[in-house]
């Protein structure tokens, strides 16, 4: 019986040894099915009732992983227990020559979202401009332009450049998502050889574009089982302090795990500790590493021992190591180990000072590098054919401000003193040493060629006075991407007091068209009165800032081009924002004067309809302005679109605004009217509308008369002295 004894204690030591093992091996809860075909399903997921967390049920149908089940169509391809991802295929929104619409949706349920760093909205097809809408605690969205005139002009690569297929970043943390078409843009020019457009979000480096794929069919038969697309999932929403805080709750339940931030999604997942692997959501998921069977990864030249979480090395003659995990017992190594500490010693005393001497000389170098890279930063961006011109007198209104002096000014680029972010750059708020209060823009980088057009170009826009239009006070060209200095607009933009925060309930009708009128008559200057001619290519309410009294000022040259000879400009490159841009430079890339009048009609629709450029109608569905108001002139909807506070006026006063928005609005250039000729317009409407109030008062002549001091006779035209004595006379 005694002899027994050791038998048995062998071999309960092994049955032990066994179930340990079993029970690191295992991703799914005990009891539960843990693969499915090729792919393990590692809890939080699991299959059946009482194998999941809630929210990550699966099942397997046809040795295939679907999310819930597969009425879902959802399947799921690959799951990275330590990333906190994975991978489903999802749909693809397509439309065709005679559809009216085409879309795809996607819902991620609780606990996960689609992931804005692996994936990527692409669209694939000739004039196609793809839409995604999603919600991640705010409405938000992205778009993908994509554009072709014939078949010899797709770009037949592997990457998508904007020729027959484009790509685009999508926002964070999305939880649901749908994809649709612009209705525009279709593909009736280019039936012949791409009948259908097609959009996905899908895994980034997983899509390789290839001309055929505009074909009929092509692209349906290669993809027609969706599109794989990257899942963030987390343990729960919230950070590792607080989920802790709730035991019953918490995910990391194993007692060799612990709680990490996820680094693509907002909440926290679980990982085994150093020295552990496994599963950490299980119980017993996290079992110990015998690092000794690993001896590539955990070298030890001696004796290796395991112990939980770690490992030992000692020397074989049983002295224990001072280099834990690094140990080499040679006993060579061990005999010149005391000669080498003596030898360190000495050679770290001469390391110190050398390294001394050399942080002196490169804080010396770097000074004198800074210095020599604004000197070169001066002469690229054209300091130097500025400076003459300032010294020839060519230029008396421009300083040239130095980095330091923007920077003190600033407080360094604090956050605290942006006053607005655009697609050109951030402008800042800056106080300069003589109290004068500026707005200072630091632009984003631009290329060569810019730069050496950006001198010239300071001397035009420096040149440029005229009331309506920010003035041009300085600039900085010791730096990279030189920056701007312009007078200060204290009262914000026309986008923020029609659709800001702080939005007033009512804006009379007089503001508006004074604003019109304003913002009309400096573009007519810009192409008109200035020499050359100068193209602002980026009209839009938020870069018209409102001074004193709601006077118009035109702002933000990032997107300005001087007009050559022809009055033509092509560009590479389409630059502006959705719902202002011109059809005509979408389809063609010429940049006109007609670019910027078709972009003020857009502006004019705010200000009469107080709708978003790009806006949603009572259903939710995005509409395009300009689109909308179009078909209202044409079913005699009208008064469907406009502003309610304004209905009360005048009919053919607001069919004269209408005609005249609708006349910019024109899909040809050439049948839209002058900037000079808007401008004219808009003042005779103006004067007029003026006159009529006064006739027939209404709630809006006190504001009327109110505003009647700061009001310019010479600007209301042919009716300016008879207003002055109404307006008088009435007070």
């Amino acid at each position: 019986m005694a002899g027994a004894l050791p038998c048995l204690i062998f071999a309960a030591t092994l049955m032990l040894a066994s179930i340990k093992s079993s029970t690191a091996s295992r991703m799914a809860k005990p009891g539960c099915q843990e693969t499915c075909g090729n792919l393990t399903i590692p809890y939080p997921f699991g299959i059946g009732e009482g194998c999941f967390h809630e929210g990550f049920d699966v099942s397997c149908e046809n040795n295939t992983v679907y999310r819930h089940n597969s009425s879902s169509r959802l399947k799921i391809y690959d799951i990275n227990l330590l990333g906190g991802q994975a991978k489903v295929n999802t749909f693809i929104a397509s439309k065709c020559l005679n559809d009216t619409s085409g879309w795809a949706s996607l819902d991620t349920g609780k606990f996960f979202t689609v992931s804005t760093i692996a994936n990527k909205l692409t669209a694939v097809g000739c004039n196609t401009l793809a839409f995604l809408e999603g919600y991640n605690e705010h409405s938000v969205g992205a778009g993908c332009f994509s554009m072709c005139v014939d078949k010899e002009s797709v770009d037949d690569g592997v990457q998508c450049s904007g020729m027959g297929c484009c790509q685009t970043s999508i926002a964070p943390n999305l939880v649901s998502s749908n994809i649709t078409f612009d209705n525009r843009f279709n593909n009736h020019e280019v039936r012949g050889f791409n009948p259908c457009s097609y959009a996905f979000v899908a895994e980034q480096d997983w899509f390789r574009f290839e001309a055929s794929y505009l074909e009929d069919n092509k692209f349906t038969e290669k993809f027609n089982d969706g599109v794989p697309t990257v899942l963030d999932w987390v343990a729960g929403y919230e950070y590792c302090d607080e989920a802790m805080k709730n035991m019953s709750m918490y995910a990391c339940i194993s007692k060799n795990s612990q709680c990490i931030t996820s680094p693509n999604a907002t909440g926290y997942l679980c990982k085994c500790k150093n020295g552990f692997a496994g599963n950490p959501y299980l119980e017993e998921g996290c079992q110990d590493i015998n690092e000794c069977n690993l001896p590539h990864q955990y070298p030890c030249h001696g004796i290796c021992s395991n112990i939980i979480g770690d490992y030992d090395c000692s020397c074989k003659s049983g002295t224990q190591s001072t280099e834990p995990k690094r140990k080499t017992c040679d006993p060579i190594a061990v005999s010149e180990r005391a000669r080498l500490t003596k030898m360190f010693a000495g050679i770290s005393a001469c390391a110190v000072l050398l390294l001394i001497c050399i942080f002196a000389l490169l804080i010396e170098y770097q000074k004198r590098k800074l210095v020599k890279e604004k000197k070169i930063f001066f002469q690229q961006n054209g300091g130097l054919l500025l400076y003459e011109q300032i010294r020839s007198k060519q230029v008396d209104t421009v300083r040239i401000f130095t980095k330091e002096e923007l920077e003190n000014a600033t407080n360094n680029f604090d956050s605290s003193r942006e006053l607005g972010r655009g697609g050109h750059g951030t402008v800042y708020k800056g106080i300069l040493k003589d109290g004068r209060v500026v707005a200072i823009k630091r632009s984003k980088v631009m290329n060569m060629d810019q730069k050496d057009e950006f001198a010239q170009e300071m001397v035009i826009l420096s040149q440029i006075n005229h009331r309506n239009v920010v003035k041009l006070l300085g600039c900085c060209l010791e730096v990279e991407v030189p920056m701007l200095v312009y007078e200060c607009i204290p009262n914000g933009t026309l986008f923020d007091l029609m659709h800001g925060k702080n939005r007033r309930l009512s804006i009379s009708l007089d503001i508006r068209l004074k604003i019109a009128q304003e913002s009309a008559e400096a573009l007519a200057y810009l192409h008109s009165s200035a020499s050359p001619p100068i193209v602002h290519g980026d009209v839009k309410s938020p870069n018209i800032l409102l001074g004193d009294n709601h006077t118009a000022k035109v702002t933000d040259f990032g997107a300005s081009r001087m007009l050559p000879t022809d009055e033509i400009q092509f560009m590479t490159m389409v630059q502006g924002t959705i719902g202002y841009l011109d059809p005509e430079y979408l389809q063609e890339r010429q940049l006109t004067e007609k670019s910027d009048v078709y972009s003020f009609g857009v502006v004019l629709l705010e200000l009469i309809t107080m709708k978003f450029a790009i806006y949603s109608d009572s259903a939710g569905e995005k509409r395009n302005l300009a689109s909308s108001f179009l078909l209202a002139m044409k079913e005699n909807g009208l008064q469907f679109i406009l502003d309610k506070n304004i209905l009360e006026f005048e009919t053919e006063l607001l069919q004269e605004i209408a005609q005249l928005a609708k006349c910019c609005l024109s899909m040809r250039g050439e049948e839209r009217p002058l900037m000079r000729e808007v401008a004219e317009r808009l003042r005779s409407i103006r004067s007029t509308w003026r006159v009529q109030l006064i006739q027939n008062p209404s709630r809006e002549t006190e504001c009327l008369l109110e505003n009647s001091s700061h009001y310019d006779p010479s600007s209301t035209g042919q009716h300016g002295s008879l207003m002055t004595l109404d307006l008088e006379s009435g007070r």
